[in-house]
């Protein structure tokens, strides 16, 4: 009886939150990609869990933002000692975890690149690429235009939106004069017929070195050997795009080209970054090295706002891009630079370059087997536990959105059952035709989890097919 009566408190308690949010806030500054939308009442390692205590298998976990599980007693430990030593100071002052955040990212990286260089911070993925467009500006003499991804996704921001391919994050803004030149990314699984992946990822590259072949193609002055282009921004592996990842050789082939004309490359890890794909930078398996690398999201669990950017030391040093280059105030805050450096110390000590490879192929190898079980499933891929399932029709190809979309709300509803209790999932949509499940569950994951996270698809897939 009790428990009947809890959950009908807490749905009148949500009855009343949803009520309060519609009359009250901006459906602007959020998302409403379900309705209604869904609250949640507390979070613990891979589970979110509603008003009623059901609990919900997070596959998504905020976008990547909290690779180290909800609750996570580590760092919330070190959030917890930060604000009774240092919980805030103004952003012209130093203090120690920020020093210390920047050296062990910068020595990283020289170690990993063999190249010098500065870290530099501030509090969202986008205002970090923001950054990074300023830095590149600056560095080639106050050129405004780059090459971007088609898919390709770095943020909402005005700077961020001009290099974010969908025309739906600018259309209400007006013109945007300095928009991105937007370049096909080697999609395996759309590819062209008679082409092997290999084959595909070397006619892109070839698609954008012909620009510079000839002046008219518009983007290459050969009399005085410049392009009109500053830097190319690249995810290595398209997030919100779809988890789609390129042959091994792409990067290989796009980077020979860019130093060739002397164009950066900027590297966005935002939501790759940080073991996601089995290596601190998903850049990593690719074997090129980027001019700029810009992070955010799960440098801090989620626990606290903290972004921000790589640079080679010939773009950032304070010769070129002095004090007052930028600023927010909230920026290397004491609370999110301690949390940063606790988590490149986690991330080591869990030994994740192992254990992700190793629970990447396990969930890989799960969701191949639901691919033998429903055809709908037209393909999977993952590096790490960076994973992708493309929901498409009868015939395995063709883009099944709508079939996507009531497994997302399947399993928001919390009425999917194991060992006869009541389960939710939370589900990510991607993709170029929004039917891609990403895949980016907590790297702490068990393989019970992961065995879990098939039985739970597999019944809303088979529910979804129902109607």
């Amino acid at each position: 009886m009790n428990i009947f009566d809890k959950n009908a408190d807490a749905a009148a308690t949500d009855a009343q939150l949803l009520a309060d949010e519609a009359r009250y806030s901006s459906f602007g500054d959020t998302v409403h990609y379900v309705d209604p939308p869904k609250i949640f009442q507390r979070g613990d390692g891979s589970y979110m869990f509603d008003g009623a205590g059901v609990p919900y298998l997070d596959l998504q976990m905020w976008y990547s933002a909290c690779n180290f599980g909800y609750g996570n007693q580590r760092l919330n430990d070190a959030l917890k000692d930060q604000i009774d030593t240092l919980p805030q100071v103004a952003s012209q002052y130093l203090h120690p975890t920020r020093v210390q955040l920047a050296k062990t990212i910068a020595v990283d990286m020289h170690e990993k690149f063999g190249l010098d260089g500065r870290v530099h911070f501030n509090v969202g993925g986008a205002q970090a690429i923001e950054d990074s467009l300023k830095i590149v500006r600056n560095a080639r003499g106050g050129k405004s235009l780059m090459f971007a991804f088609e898919g390709g996704y770095h943020g909402r921001t005005l700077g961020a939106s001009s290099i974010t391919s969908s025309y739906r994050y600018r259309r209400r803004y007006g013109h945007f004069g300095e928009r991105a030149m937007f370049i096909p990314f080697p999609y395996p699984f759309r590819r062209p017929k008679g082409m092997t992946a290999d084959e595909y990822s070397d006619h892109c590259v070839w698609q954008f070195e012909r620009l510079f072949e000839s002046e008219y193609n518009g983007v290459w002055d050969p009399k005085v050997g410049q392009a009109e282009y500053a830097a190319f921004y690249v995810e290595p592996i398209q997030g919100t795009g779809g988890y789609v990842i390129p042959p091994r050789n792409f990067f290989t082939g796009l980077k020979r080209v860019l130093d060739k004309y002397g164009i950066l490359m900027v590297v966005d890890e935002i939501q790759m970054g940080f073991w996601r794909t089995g290596k601190l930078w998903s850049i990593e398996h690719f074997g090129v090295t980027p001019d700029v690398l810009v992070f955010g999201k799960a440098l801090t669990n989620g626990l606290n706002p903290l972004s921000g950017l790589w640079a080679r030391e010939e773009l950032i040093n304070p010769t070129v891009f002095p004090p007052g280059s930028t600023h927010s105030t909230f920026n290397s805050n004491p609370l999110g630079t301690r949390l940063g450096l606790e988590v490149l110390k986690l991330g080591k000590e869990m030994d994740y370059e192992r254990t992700v490879p190793e629970k990447g192929a396990y969930f890989l190898d799960g969701l191949r087997g639901l691919q033998k079980r429903h055809k709908e499933i037209g393909d999977v891929d993952g590096l790490g536990l960076a994973l992708r399932a493309e929901i498409c029709q009868e015939d395995g190809f063709t883009p099944n959105k709508e079939l996507l979309d009531r497994m997302v709300d399947i399993g928001l509803a919390g009425d999917l059952l194991h060992d006869g209790k009541r389960m939710g999932l939370v589900l990510d949509v991607g993709g170029w035709y929004k039917n891609v499940i990403t895949f980016a569950p907590s790297l702490n994951i068990s393989y019970e989890e992961i065995d879990l996270a098939i039985t739970l698809l597999d019944q809303a897939l088979t529910k979804a097919k129902k109607g």
